[in-house]
């Protein structure tokens, strides 16, 4: 097949994850595609770096970070036991950047990725309204093939922490 051209079948997959029920329903998709074609499965979450904001004494930034991070790390190493269970490869990673968008779209050219997964709901609140929707920009802005599910919208308009997301994980 020539280089230029595009395949209908995946041999790299990337799910963006942010511990919401909606990309856990990508993630199962995911599953299923990556066992039905071989494919690799590339699970990234980017914690977002805020905007300077006060916070308590003796908590930092970078403490809040650390500790997001180290909690993804948990929740991917038991998804990566159950998926290579299942025979299929799974590689992980948990990235920090201000750019969520940005960030799934380096993924998508470092990793040579052929097919991204995403849900239309994840995290919800004030963010996709003022900085616009993280899904929307990996659409428009993807190299690849992107399939997008559409899930319904979370009950509350406030954000969740994701601490309280993650519990479920």
């Amino acid at each position: 097949m020539p280089e230029d051209t595009v395949s209908a079948v995946p041999t790299r997959i990337l799910v963006p994850i942010d511990f919401s029920s909606s990309s856990h329903t990508a993630l199962e998709v995911a599953t299923e595609l990556a066992d039905k074609f071989h494919a690799e499965v590339f699970l990234l979450n980017v914690v977002p770096e805020s905007p300077v904001v006060a916070l308590p004494e003796g908590v930092s930034e970078a403490s809040i970070v650390e500790a997001a991070k180290k909690q993804a790390e948990g929740h991917f190493a038991k998804s990566k036991t159950s998926l290579e269970g299942k025979g299929i490869t799974v590689k992980t990673s948990v990235e920090v950047g201000y750019d969520v968008a940005g960030t799934i779209l380096e993924a998508i050219e470092t990793n040579k990725i052929d097919q991204v997964i995403i849900s239309t709901h994840g995290v919800s609140g004030w963010y996709p309204t003022v900085f616009g929707s993280i899904t929307e920009k990996v659409i428009k802005l993807a190299p690849c093939s992107v399939l997008l599910l559409r899930t319904p919208k979370p009950k509350s308009s406030t954000k969740v922490s994701s601490s309280r997301l993650m519990e479920w994980w």
